[in-house]
């Protein structure tokens, strides 16, 4: 997967250079995350690719103080050049490299769609790990069950098989590890999308169930 990100980086970041592709659904419930987000809050960015949503964020709300992780170095390297207000750095999402309880938001577009479901719910319990009580996380992804083939990612000789997910499956992962759930939705597709698109937006309680603080911890 790496190597793949970073083989259609430069591409990727041209084709989505901005927020202009969501539709004003989408952006109402990115804007929604972060009006709920206290005054200098600190928000990691889980799969910040290029930067695009990291700009986004900064538009709205330039008082975060905002941290960028990618898998990809070469997204890495284009979100250093272009994102010069963000602490940037390459890691995994099942791997946080931050310590425990130390951002108020996470928020992961689209980069949990090549996690299956055991995969996603380490994910969770990383969210879980470096979130505050009462910290927000809000994930969209592609919505449905099973997985879809990319042929030919970016214009490359890359492929990539995507992961869809169901938006209660997901919700009830977060429920599970100690959230609570503030919104569940799925969007019917719409322009050159093959798949509906899902949504979840949820609360770390200030109590995490056992099993799930002991893998943070």
């Amino acid at each position: 997967m790496r190597a793949a990100y970073d083989t259609v980086a430069a591409d990727y970041a041209a084709l989505l250079p901005d927020a202009s592709f969501e539709s004003p659904e989408d952006v109402a419930l990115i804007d929604r995350f972060l009006d709920l987000l206290p005054s200098g809050a600190r928000v990691l960015d889980a799969g910040c690719g290029a930067g695009r949503m990291l700009h986004l964020m900064r538009e709205r709300r330039p008082d975060l103080r905002l941290v960028g992780l990618d898998l990809s170095p070469q997204m890495i390297g284009l979100a250093r050049a272009g994102c010069p207000f963000a602490d940037l750095a390459v890691g995994d999402l099942a791997d946080v490299p931050l310590p425990d309880g130390s951002v108020a938001g996470v928020l992961a577009w689209y980069s949990v769609i090549h996690a299956g479901t055991d995969e996603l719910g380490l994910i969770v319990d990383e969210f879980a790990r470096v979130s505050t009580a009462g910290g927000l996380v809000l994930l969209g992804f592609q919505s449905g069950r099973g997985m879809r083939r990319i042929d030919r990612a970016y214009g490359h000789d890359v492929s990539l098989d995507a992961v869809l997910h169901d938006p209660r499956e997901v919700a009830a992962a977060f429920a599970a590890r100690g959230f609570a759930v503030l919104d569940q939705r799925e969007r019917p597709a719409r322009g050159g999308e093959p798949h509906p698109q899902g949504f979840v937006l949820a609360r770390r309680e200030v109590s995490l169930p056992g099993p799930t603080a002991a893998a943070g911890g």
